[in-house]
C-alpha cells in the first residue's frame, strides 16, 4: 500500500542576496566596516584565508569602533568559548574567523557573511555563504574583491547566476563609528560542577538586581564557569549587583568581557 510523497521548491526557499565589491587591496579594511555600517546586520562572520588575517581585520574593525573577535585554530578552548558565546548572545556580533575555525559552527540566524578574502574553490565558497539564509529567512553575502581575486570571483559569477557587482557606499572611504551592540557578558566563575542554573542567575538578576526580564538574554552554564547576556544599559547595574549580593546563597566572582 505505497504512499506518494512529494516536496515542492522553488519560492519556499530562502533567497541569499550575493554582492561583489571591487576595491584596492589597501581599502578592504575601511571598505568592511563601511560596509558593516550600510547594511547593518545582526550578526556576521567575516571569513579570512589565514591567521594573521584574522587578527588584524578584528584589531582594524575594533579601532574602527566595532565590537569583533578573531577566531583561529591557535585559539585554546576556553577562549574559543567565550568568543562564540558572545557572538551567540549579541554582544559580539562581527566574528573575523578562517575556514578551519569556522568549519562546525552551529549558528542560527545569522545576519551576513562577509569574504574578506574569496577562497581558493567554488565549494569552499559555497559552504561560506551558506551559513546564512537558513530557517526560512533570507540571507545576505558580501565579498570583497581586490584585483588579484578578480579572476576567481569572475569564475564565481559566471557560474552563479544571483552574484552581482555592487558599488560601495559612499562611507567606503572614511571611518565612520558605529553604534554600540545591544548586550554585554558578565562572566560568572562557577558552573555546573557547582549546580549553578540558569534559573538561578535569572533570579539573582531580576530578583535582588532588580532588572527587568527583558534586559536578561542568552545564559550558558558550563562545568566552572557561567555566561549570561545583559542589555548594554543595564549592565554596569548588573554587574555591581551581582558582586554586591549572592547567587544560590554564595558570594562568586562577577565580571565584565
Amino acid at each position: 500500500d505505497p504512499a506518494q510523497v512529494s516536496v515542492e521548491g522553488g519560492d519556499s526557499q530562502p533567497a541569499i542576496a550575493q554582492r561583489f565589491f571591487a576595491m584596492p587591496l589597501s581599502a578592504k579594511q575601511l571598505a568592511l566596516g563601511a560596509l558593516l555600517q550600510h547594511y547593518r546586520p545582526r550578526s556576521a562572520v567575516v571569513f579570512c584565508n589565514t591567521r594573521r588575517d584574522t587578527d588584524e581585520v578584528a584589531g582594524s574593525l575594533c579601532a574602527q569602533g566595532f565590537v569583533a573577535a578573531a577566531l583561529h585554530g591557535e585559539i585554546d578552548q576556553r577562549e574559543r568559548d567565550e568568543i562564540l558565546v558572545r557572538f551567540a548572545n549579541g554582544s559580539s556580533p562581527v566574528l573575523v574567523a578562517t575556514d578551519v575555525a569556522g568549519r562546525g559552527l552551529d549558528i542560527k540566524d545569522l545576519g551576513a557573511v562577509i569574504n574578506y578574502e574569496l577562497p581558493n574553490g567554488s565549494d569552499d565558497y559555497l559552504h561560506r555563504i551558506g551559513r546564512t539564509g537558513r530557517m526560512g529567512k533570507d540571507g545576505l553575502a558580501l565579498s570583497l574583491v581586490a584585483p588579484r581575486e578578480k579572476t576567481r570571483a569572475d569564475t564565481l559569477a559566471q557560474g552563479s547566476d544571483s552574484i552581482t557587482w555592487s558599488s560601495l557606499p559612499a562611507t567606503a572611504g572614511r571611518a565612520v563609528r558605529p553604534p554600540p551592540p545591544p548586550m554585554v557578558t558578565l562572566a560568572i566563575d562557577s558552573g555546573r560542577s557547582e549546580k549553578m542554573r540558569p534559573g538561578d542567575i535569572l533570579g539573582a538578576l531580576t530578583g535582588e538586581a532588580g532588572l527587568p526580564g527583558s534586559a536578561v538574554g542568552k545564559i550558558d552554564v558550563f562545568a566552572t564557569r557561567s555566561y549570561v547576556a545583559v542589555a548594554s544599559a543595564q549592565a554596569k547595574m548588573a554587574l555591581a549587583k551581582l558582586r554586591e549580593g549572592k547567587i544560590k546563597g554564595r558570594k562568586v566572582r562577577v565580571r565584565k568581557i
